[in-house]
């Protein structure tokens, strides 16, 4: 018997679903016997592929089993169902406070509740010797009676016991809390690593923004690593300097440098406010999805908008050595590093409260592109990127015209700028403007950029929330995944974790094949292994695992894989047309 609603788990009835994420999903269940609702967590399959983790996870379950604080969400069992891990918790049911931050400031009680119990909470934590190691505000918890609770200190502890199949890659931290030592990928943490993070959300709460916000994650860790921190006073004049002082210290970039424990950190920052002369209270400042951006100024009836609407639809694809940057300079490679190695150390989020209420349902906006001006170049003429540049800044809310720039990037070879620049305009069309993702991702497949590709796809997959996708999209989005996995920069661009979330299989096969060409031949294997156990019959496992043949030098086992997918008619062409190519290069 599944994890479906309706059906009992032992003593648990499951009533409905709350959230899925790359590790775990969480249900909403019933235990009769205690006449309560409890949170089901129920860990994923590929995690009993590893025979010592069920021994791991009773070790570590009990561990954080005996966390016993009013502002932590307790761990009421834990057990498994059909080789499948479960963690029984607490029921909360309220909301988190990023989204009350994402609704505005907040108050002076407030931030006052968050410092003391978050604080209260790690500090009890850290005396057991456990640490956290993703502390954000999508973690903490407002019950409906105003009590806060930190969550998933199960997972936290739990997936990094280890060395299971899925602790390694999927289970990340998040960029824009995250501390230099964890996004540098050291192994030896300590209490330093949640403090960082505790005082992202302090700075968060106070200024109106987190400190480093960027459209990639490459972007985010190497300013957490190497960036100065930018002055809050600077942002937000209405942060006291006595605040200020305490922020720069939570958040230095050496450990030795901030505080020694949270309840030193706590005093502090309470003591601050105190020092200036003014009670605890919210800034002004409300949050803006995507900080430091320019807002989105109203069109106006300019001959060079329309220009930059028109976008170079029929030029030329273009072979270039790809990710040439990637290679320019000490700092980028190291930074590459980082991004992998944060890409092996974080944890998906996944709380006991709805999902789908924290996610706004899209809602399709049809909105014609204008027509091209009279005097306007036609598409596909090259572009001069000064000008553009110029373009963008007289249109900063225009996506089409950061689009038009970020495909002259690309077809000048300057791929991260290209990329950086398709992120901005993709954020300023808006989460539901499926047109303009269809056209981005057109122009860019048409060059063969399939990193740019895979991340539209993404896009436009998040339009379809709750709906079943076209067998189109679900196509493109199968190509442009398994094409941009070659690709070394892939992570900082198109995240493991959101390919896990649209096509948990496919998620597999990203990482498989980027290990292939990337990593190690043993880790391709195991991503290979997991995706084939949740979906055996998908095609990109046939085509995987011939590459991972020829790359052992397999060719007989390779061979009548790739005569097979070459000819199969239900295959899709680009999979015929790839495993044709492929059997060329078997002798």
């Amino acid at each position: 018997m599944s994890f479906t609603v309706g059906e009992n788990i032992g003593p648990y009835r499951i009533l409905e679903q709350l959230g899925q994420g790359g590790m775990a999903t969480v249900f909403k269940a019933y235990h009769p016997a205690l006449d309560r609702y409890v949170a089901l967590k129920v860990l994923h399959p590929a995690f009993n592929q590893d025979q010592t983790f069920t021994a791991r996870f009773q070790r570590e379950a009990r561990v954080v089993a005996r966390l016993e604080h009013p502002n932590i969400v307790p761990i009421y069992d834990y057990s498994e169902h059909e080789s499948r891990p479960y963690l029984v918790m607490k029921f909360i049911e309220g909301d988190t406070l990023k989204a009350h931050l994402n609704r505005g400031p907040l108050s002076s009680e407030e931030i006052e509740k968050v410092v003391n119990s978050v604080g209260s909470a790690l500090s009890y934590a850290h005396q057991q010797g456990i640490l956290h190691r993703d502390i954000k505000p999508s973690n903490v918890l407002i019950a409906g009676d105003g009590v806060m609770y930190l969550a998933d200190f199960g997972l936290a502890r739990i997936a990094q016991a280890g060395e299971s199949t899925i602790s390694s890659d999927s289970i990340m931290g998040t960029p824009q809390y995250i501390s230099p030592e964890q996004a540098m990928g050291k192994k030896e943490l300590d209490e330093g690593t949640d403090l960082y993070s505790f005082g992202v959300m302090l700075y968060e709460m106070v200024v109106g923004q987190v400190p480093f916000s960027a459209d990639t994650p490459f972007s985010i860790i190497h300013d957490h690593i190497y960036s100065p921190l930018p002055l809050p006073m600077d942002i937000n004049p209405k942060v006291p300097e006595p605040v200020q002082r305490v922020l720069l210290k939570a958040l230095a970039k050496d450990r030795g440098d901030r505080y020694a424990t949270v309840a030193e950190m706590v005093k502090a920052f309470k003591d601050a406010w105190a020092e200036a002369g003014i009670p605890m209270q919210g800034t002004g400042i409300t949050m803006r999805p995507g900080a430091m951006k320019p807002p989105s100024p109203v069109a106006t009836p300019k001959t060079v908008e329309p220009a930059a609407r028109t976008v170079a639809a029929k030029a030329p694809a273009k072979k270039r050595s790809p990710w040439t940057w990637v290679a320019v300079g000490l700092l980028t490679c190291l930074c590459l590093g980082f991004a992998l190695a944060v890409l092996r150390n974080n944890s998906v989020t996944s709380t006991s409260l709805t999902a789908t209420a924290q996610a706004a349902t899209p809602v399709k906006v049809d909105t014609p592109k204008p027509p091209i001006p009279e005097g306007s170049p036609p598409p596909g003429l090259p572009q001069n990127i000064d000008n553009l540049r110029e373009l963008v800044a007289q249109n900063p809310g225009d996506p089409y015209a950061h689009l038009q720039l970020s495909l002259a990037y690309w077809d000048a070879g300057e791929i991260r700028s290209s990329l950086e620049s398709l992120a901005q305009a993709a954020n300023l069309a808006g989460p539901t403007n499926r047109e303009f993702f269809t056209s981005a991702q057109e122009e860019f497949q048409s060059r063969q950029a399939w990193i740019a590709v895979a991340g539209m796809n993404l896009r436009i997959i998040q339009t379809y929330s709750g709906k079943d996708l076209p067998e189109e999209v679900e196509y493109n989005f199968h190509e442009s995944v398994y094409k941009a996995s070659e690709d070394r920069a892939m992570p900082q661009f198109v995240f493991f974790e959101r390919v896990d979330s649209a096509d948990l299989p496919m998620g597999f096969i990203a990482r498989g094949r980027y290990a292939l060409f990337n990593g190690s031949l043993e880790d391709a294997k195991m991503h290979l292994g997991n995706a084939e156990r949740l979906k055996p019959e998908l095609f990109e496992v046939f085509l995987l695992k011939a590459e991972i043949y020829q790359k052992e030098g397999k060719m007989k086992d390779a061979r009548p894989i790739l005569i097979s997918l070459s000819s199969d008619l239900g295959a899709p062409m680009w999979i015929r047309v790839m495993a044709e190519e492929l059997l060329k290069k078997v002798p």
